[in-house]
């Protein structure tokens, strides 16, 4: 984005114009077109001169910085491998086991800086707050019209990339009788077993989870109490361990029930039956609760045309395909059916699940959020 430059500064008209071309996000001007727009500023690839001055530029530019992207999550190796062989540029992944609330924590603390990530993963509610800190970019992707209606921010600061629904994975070498629903697991035979991936006020798939139990126990998308109560009363009883599930936490058995999305369990039961490990997965019926990680760019991205460019690649066919092979449901799933671009294939292996999701309303998960701020050092303290 152009610095504006103080009275001051207009002495000397070279000066100023050598000045401005620089401050495009400090990328300079591989950042820009051959008529001098910044790609800072493009809200969409037309506005910049189309794909291929973005591709030109994005390609000047050579990198791009993202963070908490696992390589095993959602197919994102495949993801970044893909976007790198077809571009030649060079995304650079920091901290991928980070959180939602890690990546706004980098934007924040690092702004102007040329290590600030340009791309952003995150949690719904996440999204939210960005957008309302200003944090984010306005940017419409090529298929934005095509983006269901509230998976998406007016403004096209964020949008819905890819989703799926809370699951109870299991690891049925361990657990003599897997667990199916949320009443389940407070039984006592899984004392000691039951586990989160994270903090739900750090990580959305530990979010959604408390949002499911709320669901699955009387609770709604306006009243998430229920939610916090059963995990109290899990931890209680002794089921809920606070170790944060991981692939590793699995194959020691530390974790051997864990709530987390439902590709999350999938690309697991397919990464352990190598390893002779029988990890199931279900989508409980009493608490199904639907969300999908919104995609964004950071308002001040170091490499503000790789950042548009990634986000194309993403919402291109080719991209969501991806996701789905997954285990991901992508945002673009339904109008990629009708027109015939949808990998059958992947959308047949996705997790079973009946009826059509709903999904909570940004307000909704705004109050939801607090409440898990206020409530959850109780709720797993007790």
């Amino acid at each position: 984005m152009t610095e504006i430059l103080p009275r001051s500064a207009v002495l000397a008209g070279g000066l100023v114009a050598a000045i401005l071309a620089l401050s495009a996000c400090g990328a300079g001007d591989a950042s820009t077109n051959a008529d001098g727009e910044s790609a800072a500023t493009a809200i969409d690839a037309k506005d910049f001169g189309g794909m291929d001055a973005l591709v030109k530029a994005a390609k000047e530019e050579g990198t791009l910085h993202a963070i908490a992207l696992p390589r095993d999550w959602a197919n994102y190796g495949a993801l970044i491998d893909g976007f790198e062989k077809k571009y030649g540029i060079k995304v650079e992944v920091e901290n991928p086991d980070g959180t939602s609330q890690d990546e706004i924590n980098a934007v924040t603390s690092r702004k102007g800086q040329d290590r600030a990530p340009d791309v952003l993963d995150l949690g719904s509610s996440f999204a939210y707050s960005a957008a309302q800190q200003g944090l984010l970019a306005q940017y419409m992707v090529a298929d934005f019209i095509d983006i269901p209606d509230g998976q998406k921010d007016a403004m096209s600061r964020w949008y819905n990339g890819y989703g799926g629904y809370i699951s109870i994975g299991c690891d049925a070498n361990r657990v003599k009788t897997c667990p199916t629903t949320f009443k389940d697991l407070l039984k006592p035979e899984y004392k000691g077993q039951v586990a989160l991936n994270g903090n739900p006020n750090k990580s959305g798939s530990a979010f959604g989870s408390v949002y499911a139990a709320a669901l699955a126990n009387g609770g709604s998308f306006d009243y998430i109490q229920p939610g916090l109560d059963f995990f109290a009363k899990l931890k209680k009883n002794g089921n809920y361990t606070p170790v944060q599930s991981t692939s590793a936490t699995i194959m020691k058995g530390q974790t051997p029930i864990v709530l987390d999305w439902d590709y999350l369990n999938a690309g697991y039961t397919d990464e352990f039956k190598s390893k002779g490990l029988d990890w199931q997965v279900t989508v409980p019926e009493d608490g199904k609760f639907s969300q999908y990680y919104s995609q964004a760019i950071n308002e001040n991205a170091p490499h503000p045309a790789a950042a548009r460019l990634w986000e194309e690649y993403l919402f291109s066919a080719e991209g969501q395909n991806l996701w789905l092979k997954g285990y991901a449901r992508p945002a673009l799933m339904a109008a990629m059916e009708k027109d015939g671009t949808l990998d059958k294939t992947a959308a047949a292996k996705l997790p079973k699940v009946s009826g059509t999701p709903s999904i909570p309303t940004e307000s909704q998960l705004g109050y939801a959020k607090d409440d898990i701020a206020q409530g959850w050092g109780k709720a797993v303290s007790r």
